[in-house]
């Protein structure tokens, strides 16, 4: 349990560091051109997403999201317990993960974001965005487990451009990513909407795929 929850921690740690680090990266590179700082955003998230899964996967199954935990708690492949260890963890694991971003890039260790990202239209993106990993997860645990990490590198990277709220799917990225105000940041206010909507994604997709891939056993 202690390497698990260790993997889940520090596969938080670079997933939250790689999203913020490189939207700051990105943002002063860009020369205030927001779609090649979206673009510098976007390729080193999917890249990483990979990189960590295929590192962690073996240890903790790579969740570093509680959306995902709570899927799989619903699914009763995980213990409730151990639910709730990897969701603590996977908090810590994503503010850390902004605290040494800002160190890099020598800006204060915390700042709330300023950046507002509310409305319908932004929900309504955080659930598409979250339905839509965990349809990648589960049906690619189903039919071929070895392709998840690429499955969801290239469906984060894709929602970073399809979706209004540039993918953030994740709880715990959505709260570490309160604490900077920096290109990839939510204004704290903003963050318990997006959780609900991702939350109620999760939910969702596990009723929607428990369904559809029963029918193809």
């Amino acid at each position: 349990m202690a390497r698990k929850l260790f993997s889940e921690w520090l596969g938080t740690f670079f997933l939250v560091a790689v999203v913020i680090g490189s939207g700051i990266m990105a943002e002063r590179l860009a020369g205030g051109n927001m779609a090649i700082a979206l673009l510098g955003n976007t390729i080193p998230t999917g890249a990483i997403l990979v990189v960590i899964i295929l590192i962690f996967g073996p240890i903790s199954g790579a969740h570093f999201n509680p959306a995902v935990t709570l899927a799989f708690a619903i699914r009763r492949d995980i213990e409730k317990k151990t639910a709730f260890f990897y969701v603590l963890v996977q908090i810590i694991g994503g503010i850390s993960g902004a605290i040494v971003a800002h160190i890099m890039f020598e800006l204060p260790l915390i700042e709330a974001s300023e950046t507002v990202r509310s409305g319908i239209s932004q929900w309504v993106a955080e659930f598409v965005a979250t339905f839509g990993l965990l349809a990648t997860i589960l049906g690619c645990l189903k039919a071929k487990p070895e392709a998840i990490p690429y499955a969801v590198g290239l469906f984060i990277s894709a929602g970073y451009w399809f979706t209004s709220s540039t993918s953030f799917a994740n709880p715990a990225v959505t709260i570490a990513r309160t604490m900077t105000n920096t290109f990839s940041g939510i204004a704290p206010a903003d963050a318990p909407a997006f959780i609900l909507s991702q939350l109620i994604a999760a939910t969702i997709a596990v009723l929607v795929f428990g369904w559809l891939l029963e029918e193809n056993e």
